[in-house]
């Protein structure tokens, strides 16, 4: 839903803490908004939203604002409270239920019948948030118009929290009922649920301060608010939960790995992309595909372009997919170089050859016995030998994607190493400083998307200004043009404490100034070492004396990544890419630059290591598809 002015909301709650920071939220986009509360504050409340709607939207007539005293557990005044919005404002748009209390005591210490203590939790937490949801989604459905409502939940309603078991149970009875809501997204009604962990209001100073440090600390209003927000205007989630902690920002819970362990699939059908071509796929005698035929770190020299039988009938439990673009890595000189394969020289030589590529996206040819996917069906693979017309690949390494375009190819080992890089070798939480090196790269670009959406101040890297207009464009907050400014001068003087996470490519002396300015505790994530790949004599490997000592010094920690190792977490952080991007909140961008055929692709290797590249670079390898244009 877009939030403009004119609309009407009701925030339960909404006197103090979180409920009043939603009423003034909404006031500043010109949201008519019932303030619904117990307490006598809430007057005052709508008093600051008639100001913030007299300051910023003063074309609005209405009463911009209504206090309704109302208490939540009773059936009768809260069917009034909604009664009063209608006649002021003539309809609903969002409800926020906000009201939510806590227990002083453990239920099973209360002496008492619990009507004033553990019984009241359930009804304010639980039975009225049903009530109102109920009450909001009748309007709704009466008025045939779209609507959004957002029950306030708690991070311990996802797990439990031992000092109080009723308000854990009535926020995990709230989050259970907000997700089955998830039908309604038919009638065009939105039922999400948030569920933040500690955050800085009176109630949550109430909490002992071992949990909340022991959790990383409280987390802001405005990360609540910005969480609301989020879940009114994302179309397209319904029967959402969305999760903010302190250490990891805001993710939906549960993710897609955890969904897969409790839906049945009769109850939930299988992500269906359709994908139309007016073009015939014809599989041929013969394909043609580079090999690498001696081993070297110039690319060019160590490949070449061969044509290969296509064998038919196709292996039980395997596929033909024909590619259309394959990825270009800065990798692929270590590989033509046979450093990716272990034991010794000579056990490498008799490798030879081998087909070279690491990534690419097509369409299913032809199928073996006892596979589930189709023919024609688009899919993605990350499997040695990409960087060839038609790829025989086992069926379960391939992945269905959207359509088989260019951004998708840099989604994989590009998006894939940015996602799971950050949040497993990173660790990275919300509220850091994250340094991110060669940022305008194919893995640079979703490294500094990614930090930003979880909540992190974003440095970048970068050689000119078009790389780093386009780092700002993707929201980083700090872009460094080294062509212009001193990379280690700017990060001592205006970081003088230091960076949180670095996501580190670059390698060799750039390693070494993001060491530097580590903070304590910092992580650093080496992704790769680009400026080694290409000497004269090809991978150098450099010492970096002192490392120990410097490490010791902060309680730092610097974590190498490689992708391959993290196959098991490729679907889940795939599909969690494909959402950003579909949502309108990831970019991709692919170089401008068009390589054609696969005798372009030495040409693209050669250009990814120029320093040049904006983006992901990919090879079109088959021309009849270039013009295919589409979006997820």
């Amino acid at each position: 839903m877009e939030l403009k002015p004119g609309l009407s909301a009701i925030v339960t709650g909404g006197a103090a803490g979180i409920g009043k920071s939603l009423c003034l939220a909404l006031a500043q986009k010109g949201i008519f908004v019932t303030v619904i509360d117990l307490s006598e504050k809430g007057k005052e409340v709508a008093f600051l939203i008639d100001k913030e709607h007299t300051k910023l939207h003063p074309e609005l007539k209405a009463p911009s604002a209504l206090f309704v005293k109302c208490d939540v557990t009773n059936a009768n005044d809260l069917d009034a409270a909604f009664e009063k919005h209608l006649e002021q404002y003539g309809g609903l748009d969002i409800c926020i239920n906000n009201a939510g209390i806590g227990n002083s005591i453990l239920f099973h210490k209360d002496t008492t019948d619990g009507s004033d203590t553990w019984r009241r939790t359930i009804n304010v937490n639980l039975t009225a948030v049903v009530d109102c949801t109920r009450i909001a989604i009748q309007i709704m459905r009466a008025r045939k118009k779209p609507g959004v409502i957002i029950n306030i939940g708690s991070a311990s309603g996802l797990y439990p929290m031992y000092p109080d078991p009723i308000y854990s149970g009535t926020k995990g009875g709230v989050v259970l009922f907000t997700r089955s809501l998830a039908p309604l997204k038919r009638e065009g009604i939105r039922v999400n649920v948030l569920c933040p962990e500690f955050v800085d209001t009176e109630l949550g100073m109430k909490v002992d301060p071992r949990f909340v440090n022991a959790s990383g600390g409280f987390i802001s209003v405005e990360e609540v608010i910005n969480g609301t927000l989020e879940l009114i205007t994302n179309e397209s989630k319904a029967g959402a939960c969305l999760w903010i902690t302190k250490r990891r920002g805001m993710e939906y819970w549960p993710t897609v790995s955890e969904e897969r362990k409790y839906l049945i699939n009769s109850q939930k059908p299988q992500r269906r992309f359709q994908y139309t071509t007016s073009a015939n796929i014809i599989l041929p005698d013969t394909f043609e595909k580079i090999i690498v035929h001696t081993l070297d770190h110039n690319f060019r020299s160590a490949t070449k372009v061969v044509r290969a039988q296509l064998k038919l009938p196709v292996k039980p439990k395997h596929a033909i997919v024909k590619i259309i673009y394959a990825g270009v890595n800065a990798s692929d000189v270590n590989f033509s170089s046979g450093r990716y394969f272990g034991g010794k020289d000579e056990e490498i030589l008799a490798r030879l050859p081998f087909a070279a590529g690491f990534e690419a996206v097509g369409i299913i040819a032809a199928v073996g016995d006892s596979v589930q996917l189709k023919v024609g069906t688009p899919v993605a693979l990350m499997t040695f030998g990409s960087y060839a017309e038609f790829s025989v690949v086992p069926a379960k390494h391939l992945l269905p994607v959207p359509r088989p375009d260019a951004e998708v190819v840099a989604m994989l080992t590009s998006g894939l190493t940015a996602s799971i890089g950050l949040e497993k070798a990173g660790q990275m939480e919300s509220g850091q400083v994250v340094l991110v090196t060669a940022a305008a790269g194919g893995t640079g670009q979703f490294a500094v998307q990614l930090a930003k959406l979880a909540g992190n101040k974003v440095v970048a890297t970068c050689g000119g200004e078009k790389k780093a207009s386009l780092l700002r464009s993707l929201g980083a907050d700090r872009v460094i043009d080294y062509n212009k400014e001193n990379i280690k001068d700017v990060l001592k003087t205006e970081f003088p404490k230091g960076v949180d996470i670095v996501y580190e490519s670059v390698g060799g002396d750039m390693f070494n100034t993001c060491l530097n300015a580590l903070a304590v505790y910092g992580r650093l994530i080496v992704i790769g070492m680009v400026s080694q790949y290409q000497g004269k004599h090809g991978w150098k490997p450099l010492a970096y004396p002192g490392l120990c000592e410097k490490l010791l010094a902060k309680s730092q920690a610097v974590a190498g990544f490689f992708l391959v190792q993290y196959a098991h977490l490729w679907q889940e952080h795939m599909d969690r890419l494909f959402d950003l991007y579909s949502a309108g909140k990831l970019k991709v961008t692919v170089d401008p630059k068009r390589f054609v055929g696969l005798s372009s692709v030495a040409d693209a290797v050669e250009y990814l290591h120029s320093g040049k590249s904006l983006g992901k670079i990919v090879v079109c390898v088959d021309p009849a598809f270039a013009n295919t244009k589409a979006k997820l």
